[in-house]
């Protein structure tokens, strides 16, 4: 298997390289060169657990690792969660919930990030190399990045989040960490300028290569990968074909979801939920990519309006044309809006709703009072947005993250003080390590080169 670029000018990769290459040089995102069809191996992934069909999905896109690596990896990744499980499925009322937070920090994120973190050092020892991975987050990729590779030899993590924009939990996850290979830098800005700045770095390719940068964020193919595995797992949970209901932002978890469809998961239909921040939401009901100005929201990990993914779905629906692809991305990126010839994708099996906050703060309240379940803002976007299509059933719903990490919106939707978990009040007072800059690509370009190592 090997991974070239979304925009055509970067010679095809082992997954290896693929892994710590993170955005490609040319300024696309990898992908595989083809993508395989499971449909003749589903019957028999049916009765695997979820660490096994991992290393099953794994090794179809890693021919360049012995398998015994790859079983050793997902078992120490998945060892890390609190759920036998790992992905456990449980009933709400007439929806499936697919619960993604039983991680070490308690977010969807998780199941890439311990996965990728062992990756990422497997690579690195092998070769005698150092890294250092760089990620704007939103509020969860952070933390679970930084789980990822604390403490890990030869690795260092700079991580870039909008100070004040996360949650104020999310921050203590990223600025408690005591380990000297972790630096958090708080942004005077949104999580678009954070992400501007990672992808400015990662295109300086000097820069790049001279301090070893890797990526963590859902460019890295690894981290959709590895998400793919949820979807594949829980539709083999059915005896026919099921539907997903997914949040988004950054459209790296949905398009997930979207690659396993493609692959032969049997996958009915994919709904998108967005916030008010929903430039995905319009595309997909008129072909048109335009960008928004960001809007703070109770659900502030999808408080994005440029979706650093969404480029992977553009290569796919354009049947891989670099040429076209680089014609949108340049439009959009020179003009702030771009229109896929063909008007609305119609064909993709999406179907998209943007969620106000009034129906998300209901739809918390409406699971607590009627199902006695606690959802969190994030995860009620996406089970609103399938109240929206009764016709899509059976549908799952997923679950982005642990209520506890949102408690004050949480509290007031359900109308208690509901939203704890032990691992987060444990956080609270305890010392941060935190260096605010500027929303600059120099700032940060210089903080790097001083503490790289």
């Amino acid at each position: 298997m090997r991974y070239v670029s979304t925009r055509g000018a970067t010679p095809p990769m082992p997954f290896q390289d693929a892994v710590l290459t993170g955005l490609a040089p040319d300024g696309g995102l990898l992908v595989p060169q083809t993508l395989p069809d499971f449909r003749g191996r589903l019957a028999a992934w049916r009765d695997l657990s979820f660490v096994e069909l991992a290393v099953a999905v794994l090794q179809a896109f890693a021919d360049d690792m012995p398998r015994e690596t790859l079983e050793r990896i997902a078992a120490e990744a998945y060892a890390t969660f609190d759920h036998p499980e790992v992905t456990p499925l449980v009933e709400v009322g007439p929806l499936h919930v697919l619960e993604l937070f039983h991680g070490p920090t308690l977010a969807f994120k998780d199941i890439a990030l311990q996965l990728l973190g062992r990756l990422f050092e497997h690579v690195t020892a092998a070769r005698g190399e150092r890294l250092n991975v760089l990620c704007a987050t939103s509020g969860d990729t952070g933390s679970a990045a930084i789980a990822g590779v604390k403490g890990r030899a030869n690795m260092g993590i700079f991580v870039l989040y909008p100070d004040g924009r996360t949650s104020p939990l999310q921050a203590l996850q990223m600025t408690t960490v005591a380990d000297a290979n972790v630096h958090c830098l708080a942004i005077d800005g949104s999580f678009d300028d954070c992400q501007r700045i990672v992808k400015a770095i990662f295109n300086d390719l000097d820069f790049k290569a001279r301090h070893c940068l890797g990526a963590a964020n859902s460019v890295n193919w690894a981290r959709v990968l590895a998400q793919a595995v949820y979807y594949i797992h829980a539709a083999l949970r059915f005896d026919a074909p099921v539907s997903f209901s997914v949040p988004t932002g950054n459209f790296g978890n949905i398009l997930a979801g979207y690659l396993a469809r493609r692959m032969g998961a049997p996958i009915d239909k994919l709904v998108l939920g967005t916030n008010a921040n929903d430039i995905l939401a319009r595309f997909f009901h008129t072909g048109e990519y335009r960008l928004g100005t960001v809007q703070r929201t109770i659900s502030p990990s999808m408080d994005i309006q440029v979706a650093s993914n969404f480029e992977r779905f553009v290569h796919y629906h354009l049947g891989g044309d670099a040429v076209a692809l680089r014609t949108f991305m340049s439009t959009f990126a020179d003009c702030g809006a771009a229109k896929l010839d063909g008007g609305a994708p119609a064909d993709e099996g999406i179907l998209a709703v943007a969620i106000d906050e009034a129906e998300t703060k209901a739809t918390m309240a409406n699971l607590h009072s009627r199902h006695g379940y606690i959802a969190d803002p994030h995860s009620a976007v996406g089970i609103a947005a399938a109240h929206r299509f009764p016709a899509c059933r059976p549908v799952v719903c997923l679950a982005a993250a642990h209520p506890a990490k949102f408690p004050d919106t949480v509290d007031a939707a359900v109308g208690r003080a509901a939203a704890r978990h032990p691992a987060l009040d444990a956080l609270v007072g305890k010392p941060q390590r935190k260096t605010r800059l500027a929303p600059d690509v120099a700032a940060v370009k210089d903080f790097i080169a001083a503490h790289a190592g």
